[in-house]
């Protein structure tokens, strides 16, 4: 099987290639924790911020893979996402549990990353949006939407890989997706890289913080 990344540093790189040139006040925001080591070479690249955007799904009971929805937070505001064709036969109370609780999750990894920072900010920014893949789609579009609502100059999603139709149903949303390498046969986001190693905490902290080392004014 063909795996064109080595890993999700070489799979930023690669969509630098793709972007090119973005102008206005850029602002690359990677997706915890996957799309964090991705969006890092695209920042470098591209001389822009780097930060954090935390996207949880909402695992459906019993079957936590199965996602009902996800949300996404952008400063103070936190955007729900549903997944209607799986929320047939889900009652709301059922629904509106696993959203609290994983609300608190994506408020513990914000603190987490974030420290003393100050939230995000992306008012009148083209933000570039970057997870390591898509599969169904749903976290990426809540990420987008939640950003929208902040109003950003332009909001573009960038990802190394991706199923046909995810990419294409982001589109709807964003003012441009970029899907690198969209395979005929798409299965699981691991399929694209030669080390496709969980990311730790440590590794999204790390990454932040040597941004930051990189542009000490921002």
């Amino acid at each position: 099987m063909r795996r064109p990344y080595l890993d999700r540093a070489a799979a930023g790189r690669a969509l630098v290639e793709e972007l090119g040139e973005v102008g206005g006040s850029v602002l690359v925001l990677g997706l915890a924790r996957g799309g964090v080591p991705v969006a890092a070479p695209i920042a470098d690249a591209l001389d822009a911020d780097l930060d954090v955007l935390i996207v949880r799904k909402l695992g459906l009971p019993g079957q936590p893979e199965l996602a009902m929805g996800a949300i996404a937070g952008v400063g103070d505001a936190t955007h729900t996402v549903r997944n209607e064709p799986v929320l047939k036969g889900i009652d709301e109370q059922t629904l509106e549990q696993v959203r609290e609780r994983e609300v608190r999750e994506l408020r513990r990894r914000e603190r987490e990353y974030r420290g003393d920072r100050p939230p995000i900010d992306v008012h009148d920014r083209v933000v570039i949006l970057v997870d390591d893949g898509l599969a169904t789609g749903s976290t990426m579009r809540a990420a987008v939407e939640a950003v929208r609502r902040q109003r950003p100059a332009r909001v573009i999603v960038a990802v190394p890989v991706g199923g046909v139709e995810s990419c294409r149903w982001l589109w709807q949303v964003a003012d441009q997706v970029v899907c690198a390498w969209i395979p005929r046969r798409f299965a699981a986001v691991g399929q694209a890289y030669r080390d496709f190693s969980p990311v730790g905490d440590d590794e999204v902290r790390r990454v932040l913080a040597e941004s930051t080392a990189r542009r000490p004014g921002r």
